[in-house]
């Protein structure tokens, strides 16, 4: 599949190739979803438990008389009841640490890249800047046509004046394209992609 390539204030910068196996195939919103899924499941940091009955360290000897205190028959100083007791019913320790097989991860990346490829993808020839102010980088957004939420993937690290630049505006996001993922693919409107970055990702399904 071709595509046009545009400088990143929209003109044009001639056409390149993108590989049919990374963003020519078919999507499908379950694999979408499973992977997406574990994802944020993967996100998620482990639940802390509180301690119960059976966790406190307090004695469990009969600690008063059966009768004469004028108060209940208690037996065990960890009972809910008491300070330093253990809590009745609460929270149990819970690790979010789902496993989805590296190929249906895989698909699930090359499935959301074919599905901006097909609306959505703008391929640019680099993200370097002459003006490195925001001001400058939101006229040539404007000038481009870039509207709502836009991802910007660049090759192995981002150009630090074009991150610095582009982090002062709203629904702005920039990544490596190691750390392209699926889910912050499908959820921006515009998907921008340096040549460098196309070069990666396409390397990086091959190998």
């Amino acid at each position: 599949m071709k595509i046009a390539v545009q400088k990143i204030d929209g003109g044009k910068a001639g056409e390149i190739e993108l590989n049919d196996a990374v963003f020519g195939v078919e999507p499908r919103a379950d694999i979408l979803h499973r992977v997406v899924t574990w994802q944020l499941e993967k996100r998620r940091a482990t639940a802390r438990p509180t301690r119960e009955r059976s966790d406190v360290a307090r004695t469990g000897k009969k600690f008063g008389r059966q009768k004469g205190s004028g108060g209940a028959r208690h037996g065990d100083r960890g009972a809910p009841i008491f300070i330093g007791g253990g809590k009745a019913h609460g929270a149990r320790k819970r690790d979010f640490d789902p496993s989805l097989n590296k190929k249906i991860r895989s698909l699930g990346l090359r499935m959301a890249l074919s599905s901006k490829a097909k609306d959505g993808l703008v391929v640019v020839d680099s993200l370097e800047l002459k003006d490195p102010k925001t001001k400058a980088l939101k006229g040539q957004f404007d000038k481009a046509g870039y509207n709502g939420k836009v991802l910007f993937i660049d090759g192995d690290a981002v150009n630090d004046s074009f991150r610095l630049a582009a982090g002062n505006l709203p629904g702005i996001n920039v990544m490596p394209a190691m750390g392209a993922n699926v889910y912050d693919i499908l959820k921006h409107d515009t998907l921008v992609l340096t040549k460098d970055a196309v070069e990666k990702l396409e390397a990086r399904f091959n190998g």
